[in-house]
């Protein structure tokens, strides 16, 4: 079976080998009709530490490294801050 991958932006670099990854999505409220939008943060294994806040970055799911890591980083795409 495939992995599942994801685009965020990285909103904290400060830990050892862990970036926090913020995913947004959106989606139609079913009654009101409105474009809403609903974020989640994931915790990534970030090996060589090259993370940087505001980097938009690529993650795949994993088995678990830690507590709360079952994702990786996969590629980055340069910094946007």
């Amino acid at each position: 079976m495939p992995k599942r991958t994801m685009r965020g932006v990285v909103v904290s670099a400060k830990q050892d080998k862990t970036a926090i990854v913020r995913i947004e999505r959106t989606f139609t409220h079913p009654m009101l009709k409105k474009i809403v939008r609903r974020s989640s943060r994931y915790h990534a294994h970030d090996e060589g530490n090259v993370a940087v806040e505001g980097q938009t970055v690529t993650i795949r799911e994993c088995a678990p490294k830690s507590k709360l890591k079952r994702w990786e980083l996969v590629a980055d795409e340069g910094s946007d801050a």
